[in-house]
């Protein structure tokens, strides 16, 4: 699923210098001045972690750090929030606790399945917060519960659009109850696709289609003070109208930038533009002051074929010219000097997700926690320099059959000892719902004698790995699973290889 929904490519960015004169005409002789404090100031808190920096944590991948070591690989960042992705399962509990006494803050949240149930009245709710956020509150720095994500655009889903505000205030009473309805902020995440004109910002509007849910959802967000979060992510608008010009003003880069023909401000970056459009939408609807931030926002590193946009190059030069501009306190031209909060979409590459090689390629760092790319984001480095071009957008060739090696004989397996039989539920709910042919386990299949749960976790672990690339860190199922050159095969039950 994309990050964020696209920002038409006509919409338009400001040249900081050109608005701080327009803004402060009567100081401009100090401008320099302000700029050489700003600038050693920046230095001198660039290795502090940083409140405005997050980034986003999911799991849909067979090699994932265990969660000592995610919290271990953030303390040697300035990143200092962290967006928990997925379902409230025991893999994402385990990673919260892993938090505790961290200081480093926490974004959770319902997924779009568990909506309809925390709509169904308190008790679910409660359930939910007495789970999920009790048992770490307040070791555990959670900040925010999102409820959902871009379920007003998700394609026909009445039940769960008029599930959302209920589920939203079951989830905000519950936390009241336990005291923590100030403390602990409840929204949900939306996506660009929210607003039906982009450009000019200054005159941007959300969809008339959803007129009474925003009004009903803003009203509550803004009598609890939860801000209105956001997937902005200036990739997706250029995936869909790739034009050469377009790409430095997404990257950050030198551009001819864009005027607002509303009130001649000249934008020079598609972030800056995205963000306001959504706050000229809020003003619209009378929620001037209500806080915006980033839910996600990236750029792959990596494409699949025929894919434009994607490179090592423009992934460090969208990273790395965002952080500087989040760390210049410049704001935007609309909120300036206001940081947004912004999440960067993501942590580690999520290689099990659907979708072309980009939609697997986002993640700062490798699962030994070296970084794809330098944006800057280590407390001991020194700021990177970013690409001042945009990488060639060609399209990235088809693969060939020397694009990974063949491991011929080998298979993937539970490991022998210490595997539950929770975990091994869980590995078959993960390979079935990777599109993968899960028939030969179900009763009549070829596979599904003997009928249990190791011998159909061990045939579809292995179904999964044979057709995702046949890596070894394909092979890993959250640590539960190992390679094998014993071929696990028998009678009429044969598992692939090679």
């Amino acid at each position: 699923m994309e990050i964020g929904a696209s920002m038409a490519t006509t919409a338009v960015y400001s040249k900081p210098g050109r608005l701080s004169l327009l803004l402060f005409p009567l100081f401009s002789a100090s401008l320099f001045t302000i700029a050489i404090i700003q600038t050693i100031l920046l230095r001198l808190r660039h290795y502090d972690s940083q409140s405005y920096i997050g980034v986003n944590y999911g799991d849909q991948a067979l090699n994932i750090p265990q969660p000592g070591d995610i919290v271990n690989l953030l303390k040697t960042t300035t990143i200092a929030k962290v967006r928990l992705l997925g379902s409230s399962d025991e893999s994402t509990k385990a990673t919260i606790k892993a938090f505790a006494n961290t200081n480093i803050g926490l974004v959770i949240g319902l997924d779009n399945s568990e909506i309809r149930w925390a709509a169904t009245g308190p008790d679910a709710a409660s359930q939910w917060v007495n789970s999920n956020v009790m048992p770490y509150y307040p070791a555990n720095k959670i900040m925010i519960v999102t409820v959902g994500n871009e379920i007003l655009t998700s394609a026909g889903d009445e039940d769960a659009i008029s599930s959302l505000l209920p589920a939203m205030k079951n989830i905000q009473n519950a936390l009241n109850t336990a005291s923590l309805g100030g403390k602990i902020k409840v929204t949900t995440v939306h996506s660009m696709d929210l607003l039906t004109q982009f450009s000019p910002p200054s005159l941007a509007a959300f969809n008339d289609s959803f007129g009474d849910t925003m009004k009903a959802l803003l009203q509550f967000q803004s009598e609890h003070g939860s801000p209105f979060m956001i997937n902005a992510s200036p990739f997706y608008a250029y995936k869909r109208d790739p034009k050469p010009e377009t790409l430095p003003f997404c990257l950050f880069q030198p551009n001819a930038g864009q005027v607002d023909s509303k009130n001649n401000i000249e934008y020079m970056n598609m972030f800056d533009s995205q963000v306001d459009a959504v706050h000229s939408a809020l003003i619209a609807m009378g929620y001037k002051d209500m806080e915006i931030v980033v839910a996600q926002t990236g750029w792959p590193y990596q494409s699949g074929p025929n894919e434009v946009g994607p490179s090592l190059d423009n992934a460090k030069a969208y990273v790395g010219n965002l952080i500087n501009h989040l760390r210049s306190n410049l704001g935007t031209p609309l909120m300036p000097g206001k940081t947004v909060d912004t999440y960067i979409y993501e942590l580690y590459d999520e290689d099990l997700k659907l979708g072309p090689k980009s939609e697997q390629s986002f993640g700062l760092f490798g699962v030994d926690g070296s970084p794809h790319y330098d944006a800057g984001l280590f407390k001991s480095s020194k700021n990177s320099m970013t690409p001042t071009s945009p990488a060639s957008p060609k399209p990235a060739p088809a693969p060939t059959a020397t694009s990974a090696p063949k491991l011929e004989g080998i298979w993937c397996v539970p490991k022998p000892a210490g595997v539950t039989d929770a975990q091994l539920q869980e590995n078959i709910k993960l390979a079935c719902s990777k599109g993968i042919d899960c028939s030969p386990i179900q009763k009549g299949g070829a596979c599904f004698e003997p009928n249990t749960l190791e011998s159909h976790a061990s045939y579809v672990m292995n179904l999964l790995y044979q057709t995702t690339g046949r890596n070894p860190w394909s092979c890993d199922f959250f640590h539960t699973a190992t390679l094998t050159t014993i071929n696990p095969s028998y009678k009429g039950c044969i598992y692939p290889s090679g």
